[in-house]
């Protein structure tokens, strides 16, 4: 049997017009009633882009040169914007970034029933450069430069971005690309290190290098010379999440941190546990979601996917008592050490299946006053159905997804909640990722 040939691409650019942006972030344009998804376009634009690949019912192109630009174009804060994953938006003005991703929040609270909130509430901004304080660098040998590259992918292959540094993330980290380069293709094993994860607390930066080949003494010495030489702190992945383990400094906690300060509280975690990572943003969104849920000395308080205790420790500094749940047994292993750093007594963490009715768990018995719900992007379909339940007055949904924030907005409304107000977070500047927050009140 013969296989299908692959269709080749047009070899050279076409004119598009750019109608608006798809929701991650890429032009929009039709041709000859087929969708064309363009990189590097803006809505109103006219653009050459050249074909980067082709599907039955659509087209991606990256713009190679812009013949009529729009206001909202800017010069590019990074040279590899262009080619690198780790953004897509650095040629939009930061502004008309924030106004594409409240537009993306009301188009689809209004896909979802008509819903809207009775007040829109202004954006959430912090520092648009110097503000990624996790990632995953990709690391790969190329064996025709004998170079190795350390960086994000680019975008829609897997291949490494070649850069020299990179903006977005924590300087800490972002401006020793080079030396991490060469520090790698130094070790024995330069071909066996697959990636880089990057965790930075206030005080400390972290950096997890994955080794799918055991380290020689040289290259344990190496990696230690560069954490002290950069303030670096190095741990070690061999195998599976559980391999990880410190290589430098030796001794003492293995935690880093960070401060909510407006609470009090400091909150302690492992490099590779889930943190936000933006901390101006995190701090912002925390001191927003307790002022929405206005929670009082009597009243009882449930925080729903808690993670770590992000919310839940400030809540537990405004309540009587604060319930965080989590389907993460880890996740509630660390909330609970973050209860004990803090001196707290008035917190619970419970590690519970949140795909079901939870109502009849014994840490639900006594109904809760208020509600705070942080899900992963799939959103809590699951979970909402059950929350009116508890006769919660207020409910803050803080959401990594507009679409599944909106589809759940509307299981809420229908349970007999108003949908107060609701606003987006830049948690991701450059990039077309939206953080929302909604309030939901019964009366």
């Amino acid at each position: 049997m013969s296989r299908r040939r692959k269709k080749s691409l047009p070899a050279e650019p076409v004119s598009c017009q750019i109608e608006r942006l798809s929701h991650d972030g890429r032009g929009l344009a039709h041709q000859e009633g087929k969708i064309q998804f363009i990189d590097g376009a803006l809505p109103g634009e006219r653009v050459l882009a050249r074909f980067t690949g082709s599907r039955r019912r659509f087209d991606e192109l990256r713009t190679v040169e812009v013949i009529e630009a729009v206001p909202e174009r800017v010069p590019a804060p990074c040279a590899h914007a262009g080619i690198c994953g780790g953004c897509s938006l650095q040629h939009m003005a930061p502004a008309a970034q924030i106004r594409f991703k409240e537009g993306t929040l009301r188009e689809q609270f209004a896909h979802f029933g008509g819903i809207q909130p009775e007040q829109w509430v202004p954006p959430m901004q912090g520092p648009e450069l110097g503000y990624r304080r996790k990632a995953r660098l990709g690391v790969r040998y190329v064996p025709k430069r004998d170079e190795v590259l350390v960086g994000f992918r680019e975008k829609r292959n897997s291949f490494i971005t070649d850069i020299e540094q990179c903006p977005v993330l924590d300087p800490r980290v972002g401006t020793h690309l080079p030396a991490l380069r060469q520090l790698i293709r130094g070790l024995t094993i330069y071909r066996a290190i697959a990636q880089i994860e990057v965790a930075c607390g206030d005080e400390a930066v972290a950096l997890v290098f994955r080794h799918l080949e055991p380290l020689q003494d040289v290259d344990t010495e190496a990696l230690v010379a560069f954490g002290q030489a950069h303030d670096l702190q190095i741990y070690l992945q061999p195998g599976g999440p559980d391999t990880v383990h410190r290589l430098y400094p030796d001794g003492g906690e293995d935690r880093l941190s960070y401060r909510l300060e407006d609470f009090g509280v400091s909150m302690y975690f492992h490099p590779m546990d889930f943190t936000q990572v933006n901390a101006d943003i995190n701090r912002q969104m925390v001191a927003q979601a307790l002022d929405w849920l206005d929670p009082q000395p009597n009243e009882r308080v449930l925080d729903l996917f808690c993670g770590l205790g992000n919310f839940t420790l400030p809540l537990a500094t405004r309540s009587a008592k604060v319930t965080g749940v989590e389907g993460d047994e880890a996740m509630v292993v660390r909330g609970r050490e973050n209860v004990a750093a803090n001196g707290l007594n008035n917190v619970t963490f419970h590690a519970a299946n949140l795909q079901g009715d939870f109502t009849k768990e014994s840490w639900a018995s006594d109904g809760f006053d208020k509600i705070l719900i942080d899900p992963p992007r799939s959103g809590a379909l699951e979970v909402v159905h059950y929350l009116s339940a508890f006769g919660a007055r207020r409910i803050v949904y803080v959401s990594c997804n507009p679409a599944t924030l909106a589809r759940d907005a509307g299981v809420l409304v229908a349970a007999g909640y108003r949908l107060v107000k609701a606003g987006v977070m830049d948690m991701f500047p450059h990039t077309a990722h939206v953080e929302s927050m909604a309030l939901f009140v019964k009366d």
